[in-house]
């Protein structure tokens, strides 16, 4: 029987891996990359982990490092408008960048972040996340209420010492949320309309992180057009209406 060879992924999580000094870099954003990252291979099966500093240089992403992700998006129930970010300056990675209301990692540092089965894992760190770069608080993103839609498995260079090479989960939330940012993490925020997104788009003075690109051009306006076919007696939207929208049973490759 024919063994097949361990992939690009599985060989990088079990590498000798480059490190880099951050005392140059913002002081609490270079804390952030203590966090632990949870590595996954190319069908998101956990391998371990590693410090976010580690996974994010492309020195390591080369060799194949792969880690787990997500991508939120809040919509509000009124109008079904989506709330951007714009990430602050101080960010290590693409800083100044607009760019879906949260995108971060369940960390391997929390056991319910490891949790798999239904998505709760990513969505535990969804709410996390939003409460720490938006000060949304906890109470105003239930677990139960993000609508999982698909995983995608992208790779994208941020300015040739870091990147992402992620397993992305791609999360819908429909909330009234009260925003408080932490401009450490964000330095502008907004609600747009589908065409109000479009004309950012075609706007070159505007920048965007490359998994929103590449979610808004392959996913995220046909999603948003049938969350908004499917308001309720209110008028409202909402996320859960999208369940079974999206095969979310493989990671897409956009790779």
């Amino acid at each position: 029987m024919t063994i097949a060879a361990p992939s690009p992924a599985v060989l990088a999580s079990r590498a000798v891996l480059s490190s880099i000094d951050l005392s140059n870099y913002d002081p609490e954003q270079s804390r952030l990359m203590d966090e632990r990252c949870i590595l996954v291979d190319e069908e998101d099966r956990a391998l371990g982990a590693a410090d976010k500093k580690t996974c994010h240089l492309m020195e390591n992403i080369n060799k194949g490092l792969l880690h787990r992700a997500f991508s939120a998006f809040v919509f509000r129930p009124s109008d079904g408008k989506l709330l951007l970010q714009q990430r602050a300056s101080e960010k290590i990675t693409f800083p100044d960048m607009w760019t879906n209301t949260c995108c971060s990692h369940p960390l391997d540092d929390f056991e319910q972040e490891k949790v798999e089965k239904d998505q709760l894992g990513v969505k535990v760190a969804a709410s996390r996340k939003l409460e720490h770069e938006l000060g949304i608080p906890k109470s105003q993103t239930p677990i139960d209420q993000f609508q999982y839609l698909t995983r995608i498995h992208y790779l994208a260079p941020s300015d040739g010492v870091w990147g992402e090479h992620e397993v992305d989960y791609i999360l819908f939330l429909t909330a009234d949320v009260t925003v408080q940012p932490n401009l450490n993490e964000i330095r502008d925020y907004k609600y747009v309309s589908k065409a109000e997104l479009q004309a950012m788009f075609e706007d070159s003075k505007n920048s965007f992180t490359p998994w929103f690109k590449l979610i808004a051009r392959d996913f995220l306006f046909g999603w948003w057009d049938e969350l908004l076919a499917r308001k309720d007696a209110n008028g409202h939207v909402n996320a859960k209406s999208l369940a079974g929208v999206a095969d979310g049973s493989k990671v897409v490759k956009m790779v």
